[in-house]
């Protein structure tokens, strides 16, 4: 079965081939993807990996956890499921209008 990694502190440089391709020393990747901000485009430092097997993805933890990738030292490790988080509270704060004093 598949196991999903999660690899921090990446570079601005890092896309979805180069991280597949560096991963791919410890197995088969199945996917790599680097996430990318909405507003700007650009990377927001961290990714995900999904190795073949539950031995390549240890394998790979052990080579990269802690070793440098395009110029950053990374973080990989297990990537937890998302949970449900409550919804974003928005909007908010009136007022700041103008007050009359006499």
């Amino acid at each position: 079965m598949a196991k999903k990694l999660y690899v921090g502190s990446l570079s601005y440089d890092t896309n979805d081939e180069s991280l597949k391709e560096a991963f791919s020393q410890a197995g088969p990747v199945d996917s790599a993807s680097v996430v990318i901000d909405r507003m700007s485009g650009r990377s927001r430092g961290f990714g995900f990996v999904e190795m073949s097997s539950d031995a390549d993805a240890e394998k790979a933890i052990e080579i990269w956890n802690g070793k440098e990738l395009d110029g950053r030292k990374i973080t990989v490790n297990e990537a937890r499921p998302m949970t449900a988080r409550p919804p974003r509270g928005g909007g908010g704060g009136g007022g700041g209008g103008f007050r009359n004093r006499y």
